[in-house]
């Protein structure tokens, strides 16, 4: 006995490793399975790699409780006691009811072996931007090919449009060049719902929380690493804030995937029901903005269903405040009802806990609100006798309410965007282009940047030399941010719109620059070119939807080299200006 323990203490990494590969070829044939036309020979040697795959995890995982010298935490110990009882009712079923292994079993096991490796950043070998732009590029790429699989589409498709709508997926976009509907099999849209929600947290945030969960600890190269991407300048809160983006995004989609399968009035969904409702819950969350109806939400069987529209908007503007925010709103919130508790009760002194509810939230919850209130006055009053013309009352507030918050990155359409009006289309341009809020799932240049640069407009005109806002005063590092994404995100689309026009003159300056916009913002939103564009404006859009998504300043900072002497300072000049 003691040379068996031994034994397996001189060879746990080997045994870890050789799991994890296992488990990796079970994925990659998962994917054969799925993608491939094949003979049902092939089918037994795939399940044969999958119940060895299953059964691999099932000793390792008791191996990593017997032979693991650091302590385990509680969480993880009931994930693995779970994971493995779960783990034997499959393969109890595969052996005696002759059941098929289920695909979340596979990534199960895929995820808990992965997690256990070590991940190492190397941040002395790439600097985080890098990092940021080379994981987005990876899975756009990695994406791409999937969507070339045989069974992920119903007739094929060109590479050129599976690159298209992979980078659409990842960058959370939502602009498509097919028929997304029709053209692709269910298991080529849900390549796109797994593509969404990376692309939506980020491959860094799925891998960073899943390995410290099962690790229970990381590097303090991981963790400098890390800070950039969740924007913590906190090392010790950066797995707690990941956490938290992790949680909050389960919490959401589920939650919205449940109320949108109770709640939907059409009876046309039959079995796809369950699918119909977690992909718009995290393509709403997500605000990538695909739909798998034919026309999306403006099909004419959801075209009035209220509940649904109502339900996506929601999960739109929490998908677009930003994890920092919603987990600051529900601190806050948390706060006021305990203060609430106390006054009504009287047991306990009512606490008061200054600035709980930080000026990042404050600025980001009045812009918010303030472009919203924008959106449905001028939705309402524009296209209240145009596009909303077969619309009752309720259906037209619903519409106004919908048609405020779609434009803000999320690119669902419940009206014929090929109706609205001038007025009402230069006003998206604005909602569009500002985007949603930092740390979200959103693009655009983020409601912060809109709202320092319009505070510093208000500074100058009051003769001020510093931007005051809620008793405090904000950086200028934080108004050069501003400025500098502004010039960069308009000079990336300028630059888009230039090179289309040359190329689509018959589609109409309007239409190209709405599809720029929409595409550098991330949002979806299209005046119903996207199908008939050529392949160079394709290319362009995939260029412009990257970048929208990384952010030009991003790609800078990757590319240029750091000053390594900055403590230093010249004379001050005055440059005139106007």
């Amino acid at each position: 006995m003691n040379y068996f323990n031994n034994l397996i203490e001189k060879n746990f990494d080997r045994i870890l490793k050789s799991s994890f590969y296992i488990s990796l070829l079970s994925v990659i044939l998962f994917i054969y399975d799925n993608g491939f036309k094949h003979n049902l020979n092939d089918n037994k040697w795939i399940n044969y790699v999958f119940i060895s795959s299953i059964i691999f995890a099932v000793i390792t995982t008791a191996f990593r409780h017997i032979y693991t010298k650091q302590n385990i935490p509680f969480a993880v110990k009931v994930f693995d006691l779970l994971s493995v009882l779960l783990f034997i009712y499959v393969l109890y079923r595969f052996f005696f009811i002759h059941s098929s292994l289920s695909a979340f079993t596979i990534f199960l096991v895929f995820i808990r072996e992965f997690s256990g490796m070590q991940i190492n950043y190397g941040k002395n070998v790439i600097n985080p931007a890098r990092l940021f732009i080379f994981s987005f590029l990876a899975i756009i790429l990695l994406g791409s090919f999937l969507l070339m699989l045989p069974q992920a589409t119903y007739n094929g498709i060109p590479y050129l449009d599976a690159l298209f709508t992979s980078t659409s997926a990842v960058c959370v976009t939502g602009l498509v060049t097919l028929d997304f509907s029709k053209d692709f099999t269910t298991f080529g849209q849900s390549i796109v719902l797994v593509l969404i929600q990376i692309g939506g947290l980020g491959i860094m945030t799925f891998a960073s929380y899943f390995s410290y969960f099962f690790r229970g600890s990381s590097s303090y190269q991981n963790q400098l690493t890390l800070s950039t991407f969740t924007n913590n300048n906190n090392l010790g809160d950066v797995f707690s804030t990941v956490r938290r983006i992790v949680l909050i995004t389960l919490i959401i989609e589920i939650l919205g995937a449940t109320l949108i399968y109770f709640t939907t009035s059409s009876t046309q969904l039959g079995e796809k029901a369950i699918f119909f409702s977690i992909f718009h819950s995290i393509s709403a969350f997500c605000n990538a903005g695909f739909s798998t109806l034919p026309q999306g939400l403006y099909n004419p069987n959801f075209q009035y269903d209220y509940n649904l529209q109502l339900i996506i908007s929601g999960l739109i503007i929490f998908g677009g405040l930003g994890f920092p925010i919603v987990y600051n709103i529900y601190k806050y919130s948390i706060y006021k009802i305990r203060n609430l508790y106390r006054k009504i009760t009287g047991k306990e002194r009512v606490q008061y806990i200054p600035w709980l509810l930080s000026i990042n939230s404050r600025i980001t919850l009045v812009t918010t609100l303030s472009l919203f209130l924008l959106g449905f006055i001028s939705f309402f009053i524009f296209e209240y006798n145009s596009s909303m013309s077969n619309y009752d009352l309720e259906g037209k507030v619903v519409q106004s309410i919908f048609g405020s918050i779609t434009p803000r990155t999320a690119g669902f359409n419940t009206i014929d965007m090929a109706q609205l009006s001038f007025p009402m289309i230069m006003i998206y341009f604005l909602l569009m282009w500002v985007g949603a809020s930092p740390g979200s799932t959103g693009g655009g240049i983020k409601t912060s940047t809109f709202a320092v640069a319009f505070l510093n407009f208000i500074s100058l005109a009051k003769g001020k030399d510093r931007i005051e806002v809620y008793r405090r005063e904000i950086s200028n590092i934080s108004l050069r941010r501003a400025f500098a994404t502004m010039i960069l995100s308009l000079l990336t689309i300028g630059v888009g719109i230039a090179i289309m026009e040359s190329y689509e003159s018959d589609k109409g300056l309007l239409s190209i620059a709405f599809e720029c916009f929409s595409a550098y913002s991330t949002v979806g939103l299209s005046l119903g070119i996207t199908p008939d564009l050529s392949s160079v404006s394709k290319v362009v859009l995939i260029f412009v939807m990257f970048i929208g998504r990384v952010s030009m300043l991003s790609i800078l900072i990757a590319l240029l080299k750091r000053e390594k002497f900055t403590g230093y300072r010249y004379p001050t000049e005055d440059i005139l200006i106007n």
